[in-house]
């Protein structure tokens, strides 16, 4: 299935902090071996700590800035600056900076399903958040 699909169209997912939104998926476009999303984060924002067990991820920043800390290990990753995170990894995203930043994923390949391809390491922010959906 081809299909275009808007950053507006999708709610954003804030379960784990910021603003997330899995734009191309399984769910949304019939992908197989991965998936592609945005994430927003005010200053002072994050996304908790956590692992892909089976998928690497590739973190592209469109504005701002942002620091990743792999396994503990702060990189900072500035604008027009992209950075990989291999499978098991453990990583938490951060906008320690004084203006938002988005940034575009991509996670592939997929896990066998989808309860298994995210190990969260740290508490959730909003851990009773609604999972989100495609309106269009």
């Amino acid at each position: 299935m081809t299909r275009v699909v808007a950053a507006a169209a999708v709610e954003p997912n804030r379960r784990r902090g910021g603003d997330l939104r899995v734009l191309l998926s399984p769910r949304t476009v019939e992908s197989t071996s991965g998936f592609l999303g945005v994430l927003r984060l005010a200053p002072d924002e994050f996304v908790s700590e956590h692992y892909h067990p089976y998928s690497e991820e590739f973190l592209y920043v469109v504005s701002g800035s942002l620091t990743v800390l792999l396994d503990g290990e702060p990189l900072e990753v500035a604008t027009g600056s992209g950075i990989f995170v291999p499978i098991g990894v453990r990583h938490r995203v951060e906008n320690r900076g004084t203006v938002p930043a988005e940034a575009v994923f991509q996670l592939g390949p997929l896990a066998p399903e989808p309860a298994l391809g995210h190990v969260d390491t740290e508490p959730l922010p909003d851990p009773d958040a609604a999972q989100p959906q495609v309106t269009g």
